[in-house]
């Protein structure tokens, strides 16, 4: 009788376990080197999926100072206004290659023009040429001033600059969010003069001299796809929680903004430079920082700062970029594909220098092991009907006669000896159910810089040992 309940029970247990995982968008198939997957989990859902109580500006985990991480032309963040309309993906593809090109540009050490629009700047100085880059897809809440005003920023690892909108706004403000800061209202902010040692701090920060304008230090800083920001450098008191809190911040209180912001307040510069963020709370969170990227732009996911576990990550050394001294350098030595590490030589990966990038959507790879990857994997995915490209990408597939689909699992070795198997919301980019492509792309020559973007690593938890030189992928933080 024992015996024929431990069966039934196992049974039952066998029965719930198959519930579950068809309840779940992804399940490994009979092959433990594909996943199932769902064809409608490719896509976000037209509501926020998380609640907004879920996360709050207080959060602390395992002593992490949490930050709750939104995509910013996603329903989980509020647009600056009613008319406000995604970009199509296609603009956002664009968009991406704008910013990678930036990247090419200032790790090459060629420097693109700045466009004529920066010229209207009325507190800018005549400056070397941009060398930073583009804004990113993702947003978190800080605050900013005394009393404390909540504001929205794009977090960004390959800038340094953090920055806001600052009434009274001399020359342009676009719409954003929240109000924008207005710093004559704040007990806590101060103007950086001219001739403080700070001041020539900018140059590093931004690729562009610091100017000055009645005695204050000006700040300009632009971005690969064109856009810009120009204004005062100043401190002011940053509160991330109610418990953590920084005074004498330094900060860009922009006065002539303009680009493709998605209503965001401005940005946070997540970079390596004495500026960023990261530098200038190191007191406290040791340079230690991590994030969750959102699994979709309906669900939310979050960034945080300070050591919390990690005993369950795998780590890879944080390598030094010849001309991109804020980019965090990685080195990629191989790729698998179902299960089979594709013949590829160690030398197109060491041959081209090689960064881990928040704000580049689509991961860029030496031309001889893109072409290698997109050759297996279109030859696993060989039963379903191809599709058009889409912009960059060029192995698109039509699933509108499926439900579930079956992906070959791709993975990447990087130096160390550390491997991570991407999640499925990783390898596949979903315009539509008719165009669905594989999310990476072949840089022009094996020489470009080869960028690990934030599609690839979504639902791993990111972790950025800066002070330890090392940077590693924690457990699955799916959300």
């Amino acid at each position: 009788m024992a015996c024929r309940y431990s069966v039934d029970f196992q049974a039952a247990y066998v029965v719930s376990s198959l519930l579950l995982l068809l309840l779940l968008g992804t399940s490994h198939s009979s092959d433990e080197n594909f996943y199932s997957v769902r064809v409608t989990s490719l896509f976000p859902s037209s509501s926020c999926t998380t609640p907004s109580s879920a996360f709050g500006l207080d959060r602390v985990d395992e002593g992490r100072t949490l930050l709750e991480i939104v995509h910013r032309h996603g329903p989980c963040h509020r647009p600056a206004t009613a008319e406000e309309k995604a970009p199509t993906h296609e603009q956002i593809l664009v968009q991406d290659e704008l910013r990678v090109n930036s990247i090419r540009a200032r790790i090459s050490g060629k420097k693109p023009g700045r466009p004529s629009s920066l010229k209207e700047a009325k507190a800018v100085l005549p400056a070397k040429s941009g060398s930073t880059v583009g804004t990113g897809n993702y947003v978190v809440t800080v605050g900013l001033g005394t009393p404390k005003k909540d504001l929205t920023l794009i977090f960004d690892t390959g800038s340094d600059l953090t920055w806001t909108q600052c009434r009274p706004c001399l020359k342009y403000c676009y719409k954003q969010q929240e109000p924008t800061f207005d710093p004559s209202l704040s007990a806590s902010y101060v103007n950086i003069s001219c001739n403080s040692a700070v001041c020539s701090q900018l140059t590093s920060a931004t690729g562009r001299t610091p100017g000055c304008f009645a005695s204050t230090c000006v700040y300009g800083i632009q971005y690969g796809d064109s856009s810009f920001s120009a204004g005062f450098f100043g401190r002011e008191k940053l509160t991330l929680t109610y418990t953590d809190s920084f005074d004498n911040f330094l900060f860009g209180c922009g006065q002539n903004n303009r680009g493709l912001y998605g209503g965001a307040a401005g940005l946070l510069g997540l970079g390596r430079d004495k500026l960023s963020i990261v530098e200038q709370t190191a007191s406290k969170y040791g340079k230690y920082f991590s994030y969750c990227l959102p699994s979709s732009s309906s669900s939310t996911g979050h960034l945080a700062f300070g050591k919390g576990s990690s005993s369950a990550a795998q780590f890879t050394p944080l390598t030094t970029i010849s001309q991109g001294a804020s980019f965090y350098g990685i080195s990629i030595t191989g790729i698998s594909v179902a299960g089979k590490k594709l013949s590829i030589p160690v030398s197109i990966f060491s041959n081209a220098e090689g960064i881990i990038d928040s704000g580049t959507v689509i991961t860029r790879l030496p031309l001889t092991a893109y072409t290698a990857l997109r050759s297996a994997f279109r030859q696993a995915m060989s039963k379903y009907p191809m599709a058009p490209a889409l912009s960059i990408l060029d192995t698109c597939y039509d699933f509108t006669k499926y439900s579930t689909v079956t992906v070959p699992k791709l993975g990447f070795y990087f130096l160390g000896g550390t491997y991570v198997d991407v999640d499925f919301t990783g390898i596949l980019y979903g315009a539509s159910a008719s165009q669905v492509c594989l999310a990476f792309a072949g840089n022009s020559d094996d020489s470009d810089v080869l960028i690990y973007g934030n599609v690839a690593q979504k639902t791993f938890e990111v972790i950025y040992d800066v002070a330890g030189e090392r940077l590693g992928f924690g457990a699955n933080c799916r959300s």
